[in-house]
């Protein structure tokens, strides 16, 4: 080989060399972000899963019909407003007394008349009693000015004729004038004569108000749910989330620590279920609450009567009878991670995350998962030591944590 040839060689020779070595310092300063780039990852967050099915349920509660030994036209007058609590004894309404209007009249203008003697007399009466039914009196007053509802502002016009009558009484009798007594003395009488004319009720037992009667109320019973199935509860004809009218001639007293929501059922968590179970329930305004099965009944293979013993909100659902409800069958909270980042091995699940620069694999413990997304977290070390992990393993392991970033495969 001549000079030229060889000096021609070596200069090729030494540009292929300069090109490998300028590759080979590319690839190492570059290779890794090119491969990143071209990894698809999922950040961990905080999240939940749960599994749900929206059913409807038929309220069931322990009531009792309040009824006086009168014709049912007799018109009733409600002394405790309805879904309001009730002591043992306590009188809840009365039916209209023969001559009330008159004898109401009467008291009237009795009532008139001791204000008149009482202003002429410049009789000022200090009483703490009084002073305190003045106040309510004012404070009813204020409520009926701003109240856009009918029946709240009857209820607040009754409670202003009781407060008057009672500061009339009260005055009256601390009073030394002998024409005031004398006139207290006529309108005490009256009152006594429309009170034993008025058939009051009493409540029977301490519970919940209610003049909201649907006649169920012996049909719906909590002594034993075996009666109920899909069928006879179709037969109802019941609309969901209706409100049960209020009744003019009945009340009754309902139990406010507790009812039961039963519901036919033909799914498959329905059909897992025991008698002991605790689920969320939610109602249509979005409120959770803990629910226990207390009764199933299997209908047939496929179908099931659940009954819910339900212990919140007793008395916001007194009005209705039928309604609609989710029932959450579980839900977890935690780390969520797609599906796709979780490599099962050995029936154990691992991530891949890149920690210092490097993609490392970290053993997870899948709480629950659904179609796309896991909940998980890291194993205690107790629970490590039980899978024959050693102790500078469980000391040097990774955890997976918030904002990680995992890989997808």
């Amino acid at each position: 080989m001549s000079k030229k040839q060889e000096e021609k060689s070596g200069k090729f020779n030494f540009i292929l060399v300069l090109i490998i070595v300028v590759a080979v310092v590319y690839f190492i300063t570059n290779g890794t972000r090119l491969i990143n780039q071209s990894i698809e990852t999922f950040i961990v967050s905080n999240g939940s899963l749960s599994y749900e099915e929206s059913l409807e349920g038929y309220l069931i509660r322990d009531e009792e019909v309040l009824e006086g030994d009168t014709s049912n036209e007799a018109q009733m007058i409600q002394i405790m407003a309805d879904n309001q609590k009730a002591a043992k004894d306590e009188a809840v309404f009365r039916y209209y007394a023969e001559d009330e209007d008159q004898i109401s009249a009467q008291i009237g203008t009795l009532n008139a008349q001791i204000n008149e003697e009482m202003e002429k007399t410049n009789t000022t009466i200090p009483s703490s009693d009084i002073l305190g039914l003045e106040n309510q009196i004012e404070g009813a007053i204020d409520e009926i000015k701003g109240a856009n509802d009918l029946q709240k502002v009857e209820e607040k016009l009754k409670l202003v004729d009781e407060y008057q009558s009672k500061k009339i009484e009260i005055m009256g009798h601390l009073s030394s004038d002998e024409n005031i007594k004398r006139l207290v003395s006529q309108r005490t009488v009256l009152q006594s004569i429309l009170e034993e004319k008025s058939k009051i009720v009493y409540a029977p037992r301490s519970g919940i108000v209610s003049y909201r009667v649907d006649e169920l109320e012996n049909v719906l019973t909590t002594d034993n749910f075996d009666y109920l199935s899909t069928e006879m509860l179709d037969k109802l004809e019941l609309k969901v989330g209706s409100a049960i009218p209020i009744s003019r001639t009945k009340g009754k007293i309902v139990d406010n620590f507790k009812c039961y929501l039963a519901t036919p059922i033909n799914t498959e968590y329905g059909q897992e279920v025991e008698v002991g179970d605790v689920v969320k329930i939610r109602f249509s305004n979005s409120k959770e609450i803990n629910a226990t099965i207390v009764y199933i009944k299997d209908e047939d293979k496929d179908n099931r009567i659940i009954v819910f013993e339900i212990l919140d909100y007793v008395q916001d659902l007194v009005q209705y009878r039928k309604i609609s409800f989710d029932i959450i069958w579980w839900k977890y909270t935690g780390l969520k991670v797609s599906n796709q980042a979780i490599i099962e091995e050995n029936e154990r699940s691992y991530v891949e995350t890149n920690r210092e620069g490097k993609i490392v694999r970290i053993l997870v413990k899948v709480l629950r998962q659904n179609e796309t997304y896991s909940i998980v977290t890291n194993y205690e070390e107790e629970e490590l030591e039980e899978m024959g992990f050693n102790e500078d393993e469980i000391a040097n392991r990774y955890k997976i944590k918030l904002y990680d970033e995992v890989v997808l495969h």
